[in-house]
This record gives structure tokens, sequence and C-alpha cells, in this order.
């Protein structure tokens, strides 16, 4: 069973201003922050801890994952889904707030273990896809997106290629969740330098996910997701089990042994 990767990132906390916020949805903002600091020590997988309001309301940072890094900017993708991300998704540009991080470890898309990537994902969990899918072209790597959602509105993949899609509903493309659309086309698929697979998602799509990479010995990093106060270890709210070799499990803390982590250590 492989370790938890644990990385340790040069951590700003920083006011930084946002430069665009681009509607891509009804209800999904793809909004640009310049922050230099955090721009330049990030990696595939990192997320930022954003207070979005200068006031008590909402108390707490909202984690993000990097959606991509451009220059010295990074683009997030918001969901807005609560009073924080309403918050942030209504921000305008000139406006500025205290982003933390690059926090947590990252997607390790080096190695010669794999020559091709399958990046799964389903709903907003396409966030982080854009900056890892340049990342494994650096590599040369070859990338193919699956994307599911319950219908075709629930599909997001700004940027992305090589795309094929899942929908519950079979409004577009394949008839059912994106794991299922991952189990049709294994079959099909021709690699030489062998086959690895990166996600990001709902828990129980990373479930299933971690069980059908098990079966088939697919080696395969979650992306988890979780509410996350601090950022940084110190209020615990971002704790989870996995498993250990000895076969027990432990507790670890995401914001600093994750998001991401091996789909083996994933207590299914």
């Amino acid at each position: 069973m492989s370790p938890v990767m644990i990385e340790t990132n040069a951590i700003a906390d920083i006011r930084a201003t946002i430069t665009e916020n681009r509607l891509i949805s009804s209800d999904i903002s793809i909004i640009t922050l310049e922050c230099p600091e955090i721009a330049a020590a990030a990696k595939p997988g990192n997320f930022v801890n954003i207070k979005v309001s200068e006031s008590t309301q909402p108390l707490l940072r909202r984690p993000f994952s990097i959606h991509n890094v451009r220059g010295s900017a990074i683009d997030i993708m918001v969901k807005s889904i609560g009073s924080g991300t309403a918050i942030f998704s209504n921000s305008v540009a000139g406006t500025s707030m205290m982003v933390l991080g690059p926090l947590g470890n990252s997607f390790n898309t080096s190695g010669q273990n794999f020559d091709t990537a399958i990046l799964l994902s389903g709903g907003v969990g396409t966030a982080p896809m854009l900056f890892l899918e340049r990342a494994l072209a650096l590599d040369q790597k070859t990338v193919i997106n699956l994307v599911g959602g319950r219908t075709k509105e629930d599909l997001i993949a700004p940027g992305l290629t090589n795309l094929m899609f899942a929908t519950d509903d079979g409004s577009a493309g394949f008839r059912g969740n994106v794991v299922e659309l991952l189990e049709s086309v294994l079959p099909t698929l021709e690699t030489k330098g062998g086959l690895k697979v990166f996600a990001c998602g709902p828990n129980p799509m990373l479930k299933a996910l971690a069980g059908c990479c098990r079966q088939h010995h697919i080696p395969c990093e979650l992306s988890l997701e979780s509410v996350m106060g601090c950022g940084i270890g110190i209020c615990y709210g971002c704790s989870v089990e996995i498993n250990t070799p000895d076969g027990s499990t432990r507790t670890l803390l995401l914001c600093k042994e994750g998001p991401v982590i091996d789909a083996e250590l994933f207590v299914l």
C-alpha cells in the first residue's frame, strides 16, 4: 500500500485582488485572483483558504481547489451553494480578500509507471482538473477526461480536452455514472506504458472508483472534499479515517496530509 503523500509548500497569507469574475453556468463562476507568491508555488491538487468577507459573517475561511495558474494569477472555480460562496461568487473585479495558500499536497504527475492518465470527476470535482491536465501534458502523458453529472446541465468542463461525458439520465454521453463509464472504456484503452487514474468529486463517487481501481489493479489518486476551517491543521475539522498497511485505520487531516490520497487508503 502506498503511503500518504506529504509535501510542504511555501505558504503565504496575502491580500489578493480579483481581476476577473466569469460566469460559466447559472451558479458557477471562474474567479481570477492576482497573487504572485501563491501562483509561483502552486501545484495541481493544492488548494487555498479564502476569507471572503471583511466582517465576521461568515467567520471561517472557505477552501477552494486551484483551478489553474496563469502567470502571477490563480483561477478558482466557485459554485454558489451557501452564504460564503455566494459572497465570493458575487464579488467584482477590484475586490480584495485574504488568501492563504498554497495548502495541502498535490497529485503525483511524474514517474515512468504510466503514460496515460484518466482524469475522472463529478460535478465541481472538475475544479482541479485543468491545472492537473496541463501539468500532465508537460510530463508528456496522454490525458483522457471522464466527467459525470446527474444531467447535461451538471456537466462542467471548462478548458478540458479529450472529453467523455456520463449522465445519470442519459441526456448527454454515456447513460450511467462516471465510474460505470470508466468500466465501459477500460477494455478499449491501449496503453504501452501503463494507466493511472486521478479523481475529484463527491465521496460516494470516489468510494466506487476506489473499489473499481483496486479490482483492476490500476493506480489511483483521489482528491477528497471536506469542511476546512483553518487549512493548516489547527481546527481538526477535516479529519478522515484511512486504511493503514497493518489492516487497521488511522485519522489524518486532509489539510495537512491531503487532500490527495492514494485510493488504496480510502476506507470502503
